[in-house]
C-alpha cells in the first residue's frame, strides 16, 4: 500500500507532488467542491483525503482509492458529541481526547507515503487546525468554503484552532469576497477566490431515463436537491400549501439523524415528497424533471458567505430557478435567476418563474463556472506558491 517514493530535489518542481488534506466531509456522503476539484488534479499529484468519523454512516477504516485520491476516516473531536457535557472545554481532557485520532492519522499518512516534509497540506476542517498546523510541510493552505465558526453547536475553543491554523498558512482559497474578509490572516498570505462550480456536461446532457418515483407524482414539480439541515422549513410549507396542484420535491442528505421524520410542518402535507439522498450520478436525471428548481434556504451569518454549486447545476439542467436572495452569488445571477427577497415574495414568484423559457442562456451562464477550469487554477496557484517559496 505504500506509495513509492518519489521525492524531488530541494528548491526544484518536484516530479510528484503529495498533498494531505483534511476535510470535514466524508468523500461519499455529499459531493461538494472538494471531490470534484481533487479528482481533476493531475496526474503528478498524489492525494490523501481524510474524512471524519460521523455515527451512521459508511466508513473507511482501511484505505480506498477513489480516481488517483486515497480516503481514510480517521475519528477527530468533530465526532465527539458536545451534549454529554462540556469537558471538552478543558484543554487537557480535548489532547487526552484527540490522540488516538491524531496517531491512526499519523499511522496512515505514514504507510500511503505522505509522511515526508515536502508534503502540502490543505485543510477544510477546523478541527484539524491545531495539528495540521505542526505537521512538517513545504507548503500549508486553506480552503476557505464556509464559515466554519458559524455552524450551530461549534464549541468556543474552535476559533482558536483556525487561528492557530491560519498563522501557519502560506495560501487561502475562498468561495466569497465576504468570507475572506472574516478571516484572520497574517500579512502577506495570497488569498485566491475560487468559488463552486459544475459538471456542466453531466448536468446538461439530457436524459432519458425519467425517474420511476417522479413519473407517479401529479402537478408540476417544484423541486430541491442539495443538504435539508439549510432549507427553510416554514417556506416550504407556505409553497405547498400556496400550491396545492403542484408536487414539492426534496432531495439530498440530512447531517441530522432521522431529520424527515421530525419536520412536522411539512411532513404529513400531501403533495411534499422526501426521496433522501441521491446518488450524484443519477442526480441530473432528476433536477432535468424539475419543472422549477428552488432555493428556499434560510438567511443565515453561515449562508450568506457561501457560494451554493446547486445554482450552477440548476442553470446547466436548463430548468428555470428560484432562489432566496441569501448570498451575494445569487444577487450575481440575477440575468438568469428569480430571486425573491422574502418568503412572501417567493411564494407570489412561482407562476412567473415556471414560466421562464431562457434554457440557453441559463446553460450559458453555468459554462462559466466549470469544475475543470477551477481545479486548473487552484493547482497553478498552488504550483505557484511552492515555486516562489522554493525558486
Amino acid at each position: 500500500m505504500n506509495l513509492s517514493s518519489d521525492r524531488g530535489a530541494p528548491g526544484n518542481r518536484p516530479d510528484l507532488f503529495r498533498l494531505v488534506w483534511f476535510s470535514e466531509i466524508q468523500w461519499d456522503f455529499l459531493s461538494t467542491r472538494k471531490q470534484r476539484l481533487l479528482c481533476r488534479f493531475p496526474e503528478n499529484w498524489s492525494i490523501l483525503f481524510i474524512e471524519p468519523y460521523t455515527l451512521g454512516r459508511c466508513h473507511h477504516w482501511i484505505p480506498v482509492k477513489r480516481g488517483r485520491v486515497w480516503v481514510v476516516s480517521v475519528p477527530f473531536l468533530k465526532s465527539v458529541p458536545f451534549r454529554f457535557g462540556r469537558l471538552l472545554d478543558i484543554q487537557w481532557f480535548r489532547a487526552l481526547v484527540s490522540l488516538p485520532g491524531i496517531l491512526l492519522m499519523l499511522f496512515w499518512v505514514t504507510m500511503l507515503g505522505f509522511g515526508s516534509s515536502d508534503r502540502i497540506i490543505g485543510l477544510s476542517n477546523v478541527y484539524w487546525g491545531r495539528v495540521a498546523a505542526l505537521l512538517p510541510s513545504r507548503l500549508r493552505f486553506y480552503d476557505a468554503n464556509d464559515d466554519h465558526l458559524a455552524f450551530p453547536g461549534s464549541p468556543p475553543w474552535l476559533k482558536d484552532f483556525l487561528d492557530r491554523y491560519l498563522s501557519s498558512v502560506h495560501l487561502v482559497f475562498s468561495v466569497s469576497r465576504e468570507l475572506t474578509s472574516q478571516l484572520k490572516l497574517p500579512a502577506g498570505v495570497r488569498t485566491v477566490e475560487l468559488g463552486n462550480g459544475v459538471e456542466f456536461n453531466h448536468f446538461a446532457i439530457a436524459r432519458s431515463d425519467k425517474p420511476a418515483a417522479l413519473c407517479r407524482l401529479k402537478g408540476l414539480i417544484l423541486g430541491y436537491a442539495g443538504a435539508m439541515d439549510w432549507l427553510d422549513i416554514t417556506l416550504i410549507e407556505a409553497i405547498a400549501r400556496a400550491w396545492p396542484d403542484c408536487s414539492i420535491v426534496l432531495l439530498g442528505p440530512a447531517y441530522e439523524r432521522e431529520w424527515w421524520k421530525k419536520q412536522g410542518a411539512i411532513h404529513t402535507i400531501p403533495n411534499v415528497y422526501y426521496f433522501g439522498k441521491i446518488e450524484y450520478s443519477e442526480l441530473p436525471a432528476w433536477v432535468q424533471c424539475f419543472d422549477l428548481a428552488l432555493m428556499p434556504l434560510l438567511s443565515s451569518k453561515l449562508k450568506q458567505v457561501s457560494h451554493p454549486n446547486k445554482l450552477y447545476e440548476y442553470s446547466a439542467a436548463g430548468v428555470p430557478v428560484l432562489s432566496m436572495n441569501y448570498c451575494s452569488a445569487v444577487e450575481r445571477a440575477r440575468e438568469v435567476v428569480h430571486v425573491a427577497t422574502s418568503a412572501e415574495e417567493f411564494v407570489r414568484m412561482v407562476p412567473q418563474s415556471l414560466a421562464d423559457r431562457r434554457i440557453e442562456e441559463r446553460q450559458a451562464f453555468a459554462r462559466q463556472h466549470s469544475w475543470d477550469a477551477l481545479a486548473k487554477a487552484m493547482v497553478q496557484e498552488l504550483e505557484k506558491a511552492w515555486q516562489e517559496r522554493y525558486p
